[in-house]
């Protein structure tokens, strides 16, 4: 290949990429953390950057919960564990709840709703339907427990590293809630909570990489 068709293929790939809102979002995301570790919760220019990075995107998750709210009134295949069955209904109604919640304060932080109070209180609720993700995590980890006995070494190896990095990432948007929530102030302070949320961002948007076509070989 040439110089040229190795850059258009980059370039494909880039654009497909951003062609995911959730990569956009996962990138305002990185952006949003990383003023927020800066600015260390004083006033500034990060700290502005902070907050209309974290006002910017909500509009990737406009109307988002009907996804999970599909999913949760969908039936699940013949022969599911119930133990299964259990988890992704709970993390599909928890996900759903964040997004509703998480709508109803970009209309209050916009100025179309007014009520102070209640958009204050629905932060924080939002904030522990959050955690429900790592719920995700745990119910794709279940799912491919038992794929591990009959795929190649290598298969199992890509899937266990996965799953590892899945782990991390949702034990860091633990620490980033408990931050947010200012659950224990004096140890995660918003300088912690901008390094763990800039740390799980990155993670998110090297997981919504595309992968890259397989060379033809002659």
């Amino acid at each position: 290949m040439s110089t040229l068709d190795v850059s258009r293929a980059e370039l494909a790939l880039i654009v497909l990429y951003l062609n995911k809102a959730e990569a956009r979002d996962k990138i305002c995301r990185t952006i949003q953390y990383g003023s927020k570790f800066i600015s260390d919760g004083k006033p500034g220019t990060a700290q502005n950057v902070d907050k209309s990075t974290s006002l910017a995107r909500k509009v990737f998750r406009l109307f988002k919960f009907v996804n999970d709210l599909h999913a949760l009134i969908s039936p699940v295949p013949h022969g599911t564990p119930l133990p299964l069955v259990l988890l992704g209904k709970s993390k599909n109604a928890l996900l759903s709840t964040f997004f509703i919640l998480d709508q109803i304060v970009w209309l209050g932080r916009t100025g179309i709703y007014e009520n102070k109070e209640l958009c204050s209180t629905l932060v924080e609720l939002g904030e522990l339907g959050r955690l429900s993700a790592s719920m995700k995590k745990l119910e794709k980890e279940i799912k491919n427990g038992d794929k591990y006995q009959n795929e190649q070494y290598r298969t199992k190896l890509q899937k266990s590293n996965e799953s590892s990095l899945a782990l991390i990432k949702a034990g860091m948007d633990i620490v980033v809630a408990v931050g947010l929530l200012q659950l224990a102030p004096k140890k995660v302070n918003p300088r912690v909570t901008g390094a763990f949320g800039f740390a799980s961002s990155l993670i998110s948007c090297y997981q919504l990489l595309p992968s890259r076509p397989k060379s033809k070989t002659p």
